[in-house]
């Protein structure tokens, strides 16, 4: 609640104050939607799915051994010797914990990379916003605002900036 009031209130005041003349430029950005919805984030997201894609198989291909050993240890639970089954059993645990093990290291790596991804938008998405502000000599860009009018807002022209660079 207080991340939302302060600022609020310093830009209330801000723009209250006498200093503010009628030539003071502000802009807003939605980074929500610019993270969200911009094309690059959406090429990112594509060109991470087909780096981790063999990976996923493999982990399903694991998951369907894994059931369908399952499924054996239970139909012959009974007609299968103490011998075999100790050693299906064995085989089902060591399947199963290589399985942990691959979806475990699968998510660290997903996650480094859609980090790695997105600080590298983030910071060509900010330079750009700084570019425009200088450009257009805005006094001010607000990022999360409660509200602004879509004559204020300038995330459209991030997007299509991000695209063109």
């Amino acid at each position: 609640m207080s991340k939302i009031l302060i600022p609020a209130v310093l830009l209330a005041l801000l723009l209250t104050s006498p200093l503010v003349g009628a030539d003071t430029k502000i802009g807003y950005i939605d980074t929500e939607r610019l993270f969200k919805d911009s094309p690059m984030v959406i090429k990112a997201q594509k060109k991470l799915e087909q780096e981790f894609a063999k990976r996923d198989q493999e982990i399903q291909k694991m998951t369907k051994q894994a059931r369908g050993l399952q499924n054996l240890l239970e139909r012959e639970d009974l007609t299968l010797s103490d011998s075999k089954k100790n050693r299906k059993t064995r085989d089902l645990a060591n399947l199963t914990r290589e399985l942990q093990r691959a979806q475990r290291e699968l998510r660290e790596d997903l996650n480094q990379r859609k980090q790695e991804e997105f600080t590298s938008i983030h910071t060509r998405a900010r330079s750009l916003i700084i570019d425009i502000a200088n450009k257009e000599r805005f006094d001010l860009i607000i990022e999360n605002a409660v509200y602004a009018s879509p004559r204020v807002d300038l995330t459209d022209r991030v997007m299509r900036a991000m695209e063109q660079r």
